[in-house]
């Protein structure tokens, strides 16, 4: 359905997107994460032709969103960061101006504004001025206008920013009801929210695709890592003497050193229980104490600060591949 080709995007000196591509499938929900500066809304507005790329291409079913923007766009909707709201108009009146540039036909516009009025449950507000009207609801008339004639694309940038905890559950639920019948692209920079609503991931960093994969695929990520936190009273020789005879431990960090005492931290991807236990049988066979031990799992947030270092700029001429989880 999306065809995102090697999209590069400079501002002056600054790369935006730096080749990146990826292919999105239908009825899904796709979560574009990153951190603020990532490159995300650069993306989105390119995917929505409300800029175009320096080099590389979109297509939307086959047309290309700057050679054929009419075929491509017809196939979107899309709601900016920033809802683009006239706050003198009534909601009723600025959804009528959105369905006429939609050219939805005028026989249909009643019926198709009242939809997704009640569907956004903005009818008993439609007959207020926008400017008066609560973050919120500012940020549901915007959304009422991006599904209007329902576009087989949605594209939603940074949705909930700014809503209370209702608010935010709401939408997310409305979100999920477009997913039954429509491709959804969120993007965000909150990794609980992407996890909760997107069925696929997408993670932006430096203008490049750091990596992609399901939640599920993120979650067997994080709990593939785990360390072993450790206060030994010995010196650090000692403590390699014992340590390099126990196998499956792939790094140790010295956190804090001192005369009669270490504290460490070991990192392993095996079964960490059994670990534990050889490295309490080891030691206390040297008549070493352990005063301090325990685990520490890698979270979805430490795997996506991982994923979301400096990526290193590529060499002219070298294509920069996925990285799927």
């Amino acid at each position: 359905m999306i065809e995102v080709k090697n999209l590069v995007k400079k501002y002056g000196s600054r790369t935006a997107l730096d080749h990146l591509s990826f292919t999105l499938k239908e009825n899904q929900i796709y979560g574009f994460l990153g951190p603020n500066g990532a490159g995300k809304s650069t993306t989105m507005n390119i995917l929505t032709g409300y800029i175009g790329a320096d080099s590389g291409e979109v297509l939307i079913h086959g047309h290309n969103i700057l050679e054929e923007p009419e075929d491509a766009k017809k196939s979107i909707g899309y709601l900016p960061e920033i809802p683009p709201l006239y706050p003198e108009m009534t909601v009723w009146e600025y959804l009528s101006f959105a369905a006429e540039l939609k050219h939805i036909p005028k026989k249909q516009r009643t019926k198709e504004i009242q939809k997704v009025c009640s569907l956004l449950k903005i009818e008993d507000i439609s007959h207020r001025l926008i400017r008066n009207l609560s973050k919120g609801y500012k940020q549901r008339t915007g959304l009422a206008s991006a599904v209007l004639g329902f576009p087989e694309i949605i594209i939603l940038d940074e949705p909930t920013v700014g809503l209370d905890p209702k608010q935010i559950i709401e939408i997310r639920q409305f979100i999920r009801t477009l997913a039954k019948e429509h491709t959804v692209i969120l993007s965000s920079h909150i990794l609980a929210e992407v996890q909760e609503i997107c069925d696929y991931i997408l993670i932006i960093s430096n203008g490049a695709l750091a990596a992609s994969g399901t939640p599920g695929h993120l979650e067997e990520l994080a709990h593939g890592k785990e360390s072993i936190e450790l206060t030994i009273k010995a010196d650090r020789s000692k403590i390699l003497s014992v340590l390099k005879n126990i196998s499956n431990l792939h790094r140790i960090t010295w956190k804090h050193e001192s005369e009669d005492s270490c504290d460490i931290l070991i990192d392993t991807s095996t079964d960490v229980q059994r670990v534990c236990e050889n490295i309490s049988l080891a030691f206390a066979h040297q008549g070493i104490p352990i005063t301090h031990l325990s685990i520490s799992k890698t979270t979805l947030e430490d795997v996506f600060l991982e994923l979301t270092k400096t990526v290193p700029q590529p060499k002219k001429g070298v294509k920069k591949h996925d990285r799927n989880l």
